[in-house]
């Protein structure tokens, strides 16, 4: 498409629930909107998967864990997102909640993970743009944090929590940014990023339906850096989503800071399963020197790499890639 297309809110809705794999076309073909929420205490993702899509290094059966963020819907528990258009380039709060589907309540006690109640991820659907936002709980359960996107069309927004006395689930639900809209190219294959001054180089395979080891290898200017700090628990948070339907997989490193054996660094290591073949963008937050940075990675789980999606020169990060809080 060489022309920009210009999106309505309406239209913008119907596109949000795209899904085309990297370096298979570029052919996008919208499928209309979000489906309804499924019935009360409704369980499984829209593939027949059931899985919060939440994996603790060394926690049992990384081979069996499953993708989250396919349902608005999972365990008991809906994902109401109050905000569901915005204008591109405009400032707005993003407002939601997670209700108990048996009560119709909001949640407001949750058991915290990682030093907070809940984590947000907003990702747009060509995986071009991504924020881990730290929004702010009100005492009713409403949930607000500030956004401001830049480029118009479709995006998915994944709530990651525990609720008390719960397990723990990622829901997911569509959001649309109206304006004129020209998708971006699909990110090509790389191992290799550059944030700044910094550059972190990716090894170790993402295997369909078996756990395997990721390291990550922090640099700067060319030096190992050796003393990245703690955040939120740990010294680096990966979030992995598949090109399609952005099915969400978030693990974290193996060990943690204080344990007697993890180094702050310049290795971050984690253990991760891809529940399918295909193409994933991984998304890696690292904290060094007070400023939270994000490197982000496009693998090929299982098969071989298509012509297209051949590896590319260290890719830099995007401006719409990153933390905000």
């Amino acid at each position: 498409m060489n022309t920009g297309l210009r999106i309505t809110a309406f239209a913008a809705a119907l596109a949000a629930t795209f899904g085309t794999a990297y370096g298979v076309g570029s052919t996008i073909e919208p499928i209309g909107s979000e489906s309804k929420p499924r019935a009360h205490g409704a369980h499984g993702g829209s593939d027949g998967q059931v899985g919060a899509g939440h994996t603790e290094s060394g926690g049992e059966g990384h081979g069996a864990a499953a993708p989250g963020g396919l349902e608005i819907s999972q365990g008991g528990y809906t994902l109401d997102l109050e905000t569901r258009r915005f204008e591109a380039g405009a400032k707005a709060d993003l407002r939601f909640a997670v209700v108990q589907d048996g009560t119709g309540r909001n949640v407001t006690t949750y058991q915290r993970e990682h030093g907070k109640e809940l984590h947000l991820i907003l990702a747009s659907r060509d995986l071009s743009t991504y924020r881990h936002l730290h929004p702010v709980r009100a005492a009713d359960g409403t949930w607000s944090t500030p956004v401001e996107l830049s480029e118009a069309g479709g995006y998915r927004v994944f709530a990651d929590f525990k609720p008390k006395g719960g397990e723990a689930l990622t829901l997911g639900a569509d959001l649309a940014v109206s304006g004129t809209y020209a998708p971006a190219e699909a990110p090509r294959h790389n191992t290799t990023a550059k944030v700044d001054d910094y550059e972190v180089k990716l090894d170790g395979d993402l295997i369909p339906g078996k756990a395997g080891e990721l390291t990550l290898t922090v640099t700067k200017n060319g030096k190992p850096v050796r003393d990245l700090q703690p955040y939120l628990g740990a010294y680096g948070h990966l979030v992995a989503l598949r090109s399609g339907d952005l099915a969400y997989l978030h693990v974290h490193p193996n060990g943690e800071p204080g344990d007697g054996t993890t180094r702050p660094g310049p290795e971050v290591s984690f253990t991760a399963t891809a529940p399918s073949v295909g193409a994933y963008r991984l998304f890696l937050d690292f904290q060094h020197q007070g400023k939270v940075r994000t490197a982000a990675f496009t693998v090929h789980a299982g098969g071989a790499v298509d012509e297209a999606a051949k590896p590319s020169p260290a890719e830099h990060a995007e401006g719409d890639t990153g933390h905000s809080h």
